[in-house]
């Protein structure tokens, strides 16, 4: 079928090129302004405990959260001036009314947590009117310039005031990675291609994906929340693997077109038969990877998914469509504009040059490579052993950025840390209720429990104790309070940013071997599909592990326990944000499945062609070294530049996936795969004989016109137990 698409696009080339290019100018209009209009926040599964005492909390009692703290201070005067307090009253009052719930200010409360240690500053509380995360944002930016007008000096902190922050850090940060990968993307790309034409097409292809994509999560926001981060993962694989497919189908077009310079139509249907099937099969196995973020309930993580989904099939579309279609047109022009001093003098043979020297030099002693580099990923992923799990707090963006400096005075010149939680009780006497509070009073580490609101049989009480929200030692306070009974015949539910924390941990835990029953499922039956073999999907899916497990080690010795914070300017929290590896593990095992395909789909050829899995090992990794490196380094550039983000979470993912990607197109590809093939021999190829036999009718075998390299091995080749 993909051959029978290479020739129409050939035949309809301009067609195709003008409809594609035309449909990309739309989808540009359609995604302008895309940040503005997405959801925020989006970390919390509606069905948990906190998620539950949240929304019964506010329909007894409206919203008694503390979502923003403003801080006013003098160096001159005290809070107890008369002129002090006049102007923190008349700047509340100035406040729009529409936009908060309540205000407490120190005044009323004479709460001694709510004045500095010095007296010249108080903090006072506020919570905000909405019934959602973007409501909530957009009362926080009604209250902003009301507060900043005050002629005292005022700061902002609290959940509202870091996820604004967190929001603008976004938006600067995607421009600042488009900014700084694209020229450096192009600069290589002109290298690697040695062409200024054949340069240019990785650029084409992901202005396609990245436009393409934003604007079907555009479309998708108006149907479904879609979090303000779909977005950077949109530019970090849109961009990333069209570089990919581009690399793949233009080597391997230049590769036919020197074969047969006169024949462009041959050229390009042997292309699509080749690398485009090889495209179309990586970017199932990407997409399949990214759909398993959907089985979570959480926003944040689904939205991962949406803008991954997005940009890998219109990646896959226009690497299909207007990439060869310009081929078409293009023909031998493709290797126009040459670099000079940037060509071989000599072609790359299929069996011979670095890259086969160094497969044969591995299979030579496959126990001990392979043994070595099992050894050494191990040891670089055994730090992920001791990881802890936290939440976003003020610490995710930079030192240097607002609510994060407010956070830091609020922690230092306020009193120690305090966290708190929100227990609601329902249907409870006014005895039974007080023995409860007892109770709650006598957990461990919790130094104060008052009711806050009490109506029509509802009760809201907040407990308080010392220490950050998202530390172990917090977590384990709120499941203590949970362990509390509740008086009899009473619900109690204990809500709050650690609840929060406690419960994203556990719905990620109950969710992810569901989702990892996806992605290891659809990349057996993918590949399977693709090579005929039952031995080497799961040999693929062991290969992924080793570099994944291998970055979760080096984001955890570097996030969680602190080390390089300062070369990398980030305040280290002592966690990792759970939901960074579980975004992590989707894209990753996707886009090392894309390296895995494409060498595997050049050893497939050779070994139809010989039936010597040695040489086949060795002829892949030739063809395949120095094209897989190179789009390793190009993907690099692309999602190093996220780790320019301010972003803690954004840093992490994006040094882990650089990580990942590395160590994945190098050690893995270039060491353990051919060491691993070598020890499987024939066993490579195996699979029963019923889906032997069944493969052999339907699977999707590379092949093309001319193709001398397409008839199926014959028994002989196959292992005995294969029956084939």
């Amino acid at each position: 079928m993909i051959e029978r698409w290479g020739a129409l696009v050939v035949r309809r080339a301009v067609a195709v090129l003008l409809v594609g290019l035309g449909v990309t100018a739309l989808a540009a209009l359609a995604g302008v302004g895309l940040e503005d209009k997405l959801a925020a926040g989006g970390f919390d599964d509606p069905g948990t405990e906190s998620a539950r005492e949240l929304v019964q909390e506010r329909a007894a009692f409206g919203n008694r959260s503390i979502d923003t703290i403003v801080l006013f201070s003098s160096d001159d005067a005290t809070v107890s001036d008369t002129a002090f307090r006049a102007e923190v009253e008349r700047t509340v009052a100035s406040i729009p009314r529409d936009s908060v719930v309540s205000v407490a200010t120190w005044y009323d409360a004479q709460d001694p947590a709510m004045v500095s240690t010095d007296r010249h500053a108080t903090a006072v509380y506020v919570s905000l009117a909405g019934s959602s995360q973007n409501e909530f944002i957009d009362s926080f930016d009604e209250l902003r310039p009301a507060v900043e007008k005050s002629t005292l000096h005022t700061e902002l902190a609290g959940p509202y005031a870091v996820y604004s922050d967190v929001n603008e850090e976004t938006k600067s940060d995607l421009l600042r990675a488009e900014l700084v990968s694209l020229p450096v993307v192009l600069l290589l790309s002109l290298i690697i291609f040695r062409s200024v034409v054949a340069a240019l097409m990785p650029l084409l292809v992901g202005a396609v994906a990245v436009l393409g994509a934003r604007a079907t999560i555009a479309g998708l926001n108006q149907v479904v929340d879609v979090s303000i981060f779909a977005p950077n993962i949109i530019t970090l694989l849109g961009l990333g693997l069209a570089i990919d497919y581009a690399l793949f189908v233009v080597s391997r077009f230049r590769e036919e077109i020197a074969r047969t310079p006169d024949d462009t139509r041959r050229a390009l249907v042997r292309t699509m038969a080749t690398a485009g099937r090889t495209v179309a099969f990586s970017a199932l196995t990407v997409a399949a990877a990214m759909s398993s973020l959907l089985v979570f309930p959480q926003t944040f993580l689904k939205s991962i998914g949406y803008g991954g989904i997005a940009a890998v099939l219109i990646a896959m579309v226009a690497a299909l469509t207007v990439l060869p279609a310009t081929l078409a047109l293009l023909g031998t022009r493709i290797d126009a504009l040459r670099i000079p001093f940037l060509q071989r003098s000599t072609p790359v043979e299929s069996d011979h040059g670095a890259w086969a020297r160094l497969a044969r030099g591995v299979m030579r002693r496959p126990i001990v490579v392979a043994t070595a580099v099992a050894v050494v990923l191990l040891a670089v992923a055994s730090p992920f052993l001791g990881v802890k799990w936290g939440s976003v707090d003020y610490r995710v963006l930079p030192a240097d950025t607002a609510s994060h400096q407010a956070s830091e005075r609020l922690n230092s010149e306020f009193g120690p840390e305090r966290s708190t939680a929100n227990i609601l009780v329902r249907d409870a006497d006014e005895a039974a209720l007080a023995s409860y509070t007892r109770g709650l009073e006598g957990v461990p580490g919790v130094v104060d429990v008052r009711a806050v609101a009490s109506d029509d049989g509802a009760t809201l009480l907040r407990a308080a104790w010392e220490g950050n929200s998202q530390t172990e030692a917090s977590q384990q306070v709120v499941r203590d309070l949970r362990a509390v009974p509740a008086p009899p015949g009473s619900e109690a539910l204990v809500g709050g940013l650690t609840a929060d924390t406690v419960d994203l941990a556990a719905s990620v835990g109950d969710h992810l071997p569901l989702m990892g029953l996806i992605v290891v499922g659809v990349m057996l039956v993918l590949l399977f599909l693709a090579f005929g073999s039952v031995v080497l999907p799961l040999k693929a899916v062991l290969m992924n592990a080793f570099s994944i497990t291998a970055s979760f080690g080096v984001v955890t010795w570097i996030f969680s326990d602190g080390h390089l914070s300062g070369l990398l300017g980030f305040t280290p929290q002592g966690f990792l944000d759970m939901t960074n590896p579980i975004v992590m593990l989707a894209v990753l095992f996707g886009l090392s499945m894309d390296y895995e395909v494409f060498l595997l789909s050049r050893v497939r050829e050779q070994w139809d062609a010989t039936g010597d899995n040695d040489l086949a090992v060795q002829t892949g990794v030739q063809k395949t070294g120095r094209i897989i490196t190179s789009a390793a380094l190009l993907l690099a550039v692309v999602i190093g530049a996220f780790s320019l983000s301010g972003v803690v979470f954004m840093k992490m993912m994006g040094l882990g996936m650089l990580v990942a990607i590395l160590v994945d197109a190098t050690v893995v590809r270039a060491l353990l795969v051919p060491a691993t093939m070598k020890l499987l021999g024939r066993w490579n190829w195996w699979a029963p004989a019923p889906l032997a036999r069944w493969w052999a009718r339907h699977g999707f075998r590379e092949g093309g016109p001319d193709d001398d390299a397409g008839s199926a091995p014959t028994d002989e080749r196959q292992p005995v137990p294969a029956g084939a």
